[in-house]
């Protein structure tokens, strides 16, 4: 059996792992374009109260994974998915490969949402969606600490990301100004009183909250960067943290049903039978994304089961409760999910 994964979150290595101890006469490899090894997507977050992260967010090097006779191919770009003959069109530094499979299993997880209004501004902002992005983000900030200066930051977006943002680099020193759209923070996870404490938590941290905010864009003035409300506030950084979208596009140009996620049944078998999605990229037939470490890796033991022979039941969500990771932050209520 040959098997070809994409993506190398907790998804991806997690069943790749499971299957292999499973079936150790089959075919592993799986396709990253990260090269840093497998790493904690969850401390992300986490990445400036912490100085030692950029070590202790790796759970696994790559190679560590390869001595477990997986092939991982790292830098590596899905350009097509070939159906019709069961091939993938893979770019890699210097190379174009042809890979066949048995079993092709997505695990691309997300990307950073980026507001449609926000798109143009690109290239004035930040984002937080993996370690490349996070080894940016400390190389900027560094350069001012190294002046024995704290950067200033606006982080657009109130919702879980933004939240974690903000209430790291102000327990790291920052000064921080959240901005968010809606007249509470994470509305779509938290009821009201524990928005309330939220909010109370946030700002006794030093962060300035700002609510009900329509941005309308950003611009640079020099050195700075501004926020355009009804006025253009300077800042030395901007981070959108607006939220996640699942990676469908590759799934999409090879004609399976993809919505919010792509599309699967109980056993995340998408519309193609030798094909299956888990993780982020994963629409479970009742609409939802089970988008937490906690169901994501339920799904890859489950499926390492299933394609394995070993589990004869549809996958089910596990019990799980997700938590904001802000420094100080404890909610009452559980979360909306």
């Amino acid at each position: 059996m040959r098997i070809v994964i994409i993506g190398s979150g907790v998804g991806g290595i997690s069943f790749a792992e499971k299957y292999r101890s499973l079936c150790p006469d089959a075919q592993i490899t799986l396709l990253t374009s990260e090269n840093d090894g497998y790493y904690s997507r969850p401390l992300l977050s986490r990445g400036f109260s912490n100085d030692k992260i950029e070590q202790s967010i790796i759970l696994k090097p790559f190679d560590k994974l390869r001595a477990e006779n997986i092939d991982i191919i790292s830098a590596a770009e899905v350009k097509a998915i070939h159906r019709a003959d069961q091939t993938l069109a893979v770019s890699v530094p210097d190379q174009e490969l042809l890979l066949p499979y048995d079993r092709l299993i997505l695990a691309q997880g997300s990307a950073a949402f980026i507001p449609p209004p926000l798109e143009p501004y690109r290239d004035l902002f930040f984002c937080l969606n993996n370690l490349v992005d996070l080894k940016k983000l400390r190389r900027f900030r560094q350069g001012f600490l190294d002046q024995n200066r704290r950067p200033a930051w606006a982080i657009i977006g109130g919702g879980l990301i933004g939240c974690e943002l903000a209430s790291d680099l102000a327990v790291a020193g920052d000064p921080v100004t959240l901005y968010h759209a809606m007249g509470r923070l994470m509305e779509r996870q938290l009821v009201t009183e524990d928005s309330v404490t939220l909010l109370n938590v946030l700002k006794g941290s030093g962060v300035k909250v700002l609510l009900n905010q329509a941005v309308q864009g950003f611009s640079r003035q020099g050195e700075k960067v501004c926020v355009n409300t009804e006025a253009a506030v300077e800042f030395d950084a901007l981070i959108v943290a607006c939220g996640f979208k699942p990676r469908t596009e590759l799934a999409e140009q090879a004609g399976l049903e993809i919505s919010r996620g792509i599309k699967v049944n109980q056993q995340l078998q998408t519309t193609d039978e030798h094909i299956y999605a888990l993780g982020d990229v994963a629409e479970l037939p009742n609409g939802k994304l089970y988008a937490f470490i906690l169901p994501i890796r339920n799904q890859a033991l489950w499926l390492a089961g299933f394609l394995a022979g070993h589990e004869k039941e549809a996958w089910q969500p596990p019990a799980f409760a997700p938590k904001a990771k802000v420094h100080g932050f404890e909610a009452v209520h559980p979360y909306f999910f």
